[in-house]
């Protein structure tokens, strides 16, 4: 009996340790950015970089800037970096003084979608 009383006790632990524990990581959120989330540069920026947290499937990965009358200011040229996959670029155009919107949506290779936006600002 003695090693009945162990094996159901350690089954039930590794029952316990199954329910309890966090889920793994399976999306890729934004680590950063480049200009910074929230940021005001004083320089417009030629090409806007966002960081995920891993690696992205281009085929459905975008991301769009907008101005403040909601004008698209990108030039729709979104690709995910060939040397970096945890990397999203797209080009801008010259960009005058205001408040930019980014939009992202992006699917990490394990096929799970999030996204999210954010602002920064180009100083006069």
């Amino acid at each position: 009996m003695p090693n009945l009383r162990v094996l159901s006790g350690a089954t039930l632990l590794l029952g316990l340790s199954w329910t309890s524990a966090p889920p793994a990581g399976a999306h890729a959120f934004l680590d950063h950015a480049v200009p910074r989330v929230g940021s005001t540069v004083s320089a417009a920026p030629s090409e806007l970089v966002l960081a995920f947290t891993q690696e992205l499937e281009p085929a459905f990965s975008t991301v769009e800037v907008l101005n403040e009358q909601g004008a698209k200011v990108d030039k729709g040229d979104v690709q995910v970096d060939p040397h970096d996959g945890t990397l999203l670029r797209v080009s801008l155009n010259p960009l005058a003084p205001g408040t930019y919107k980014v939009i992202w949506r992006v699917v990490s290779v394990d096929t799970h979608p999030t996204e999210g936006d954010f602002t920064f600002h180009v100083a006069p």
